[in-house]
């Protein structure tokens, strides 16, 4: 990236790192951990690239487990997120940022042509903001 190209009016499509990791919505709690930690991601998609069907995040399987429920029989589908909240390639640093301040998520699917092409992060879009203050100081 260069200074030009960060903060705010930075595409998204520079700044998203995690890998897609899906899961089965039959993929149980203790698998899905796996996946998370195996793949240092924070959040799997439920379904596939054709047709996910919703999120799990580290958060949900925290909770899941903090209320009791047994992770090796509590499936995806029973906590995931099926409101899911999507940008397109193209869409900028500050307007995800923006989506996903009023619709209270960490995680955002990126599309392209209609297609699942990434997953943007709260710590993804952190990261371009922190690398604009970096430059910025530098002037």
């Amino acid at each position: 990236m260069d200074e030009m190209e960060l903060g705010g009016a930075t595409p998204i499509a520079e700044v998203f790192g995690e890998e897609i990791v899906f899961v089965s919505s039959e993929t149980n709690l203790i698998d899905v951990a796996k996946q998370l930690s195996e793949a240092n991601v924070g959040v799997v998609v439920v379904g596939d690239r054709a047709k996910p069907s919703g999120v799990v995040s580290e958060r949900d399987v925290v909770h899941a487990v903090a209320e009791g429920r047994d992770p090796a029989v509590t499936l995806a589908s029973e906590v995931a997120h099926s409101k899911l909240l999507w940008c397109d390639v193209t869409s900028t640093v500050a307007e995800v940022t923006g989506e996903m301040m009023e619709h209270y998520v960490r995680h955002v699917l990126v599309e392209r042509d209609g297609a699942l092409v990434g997953v943007v992060s709260a710590r993804d879009l952190l990261g371009a903001y922190a690398a604009e203050d970096v430059f910025a100081e530098e002037d």
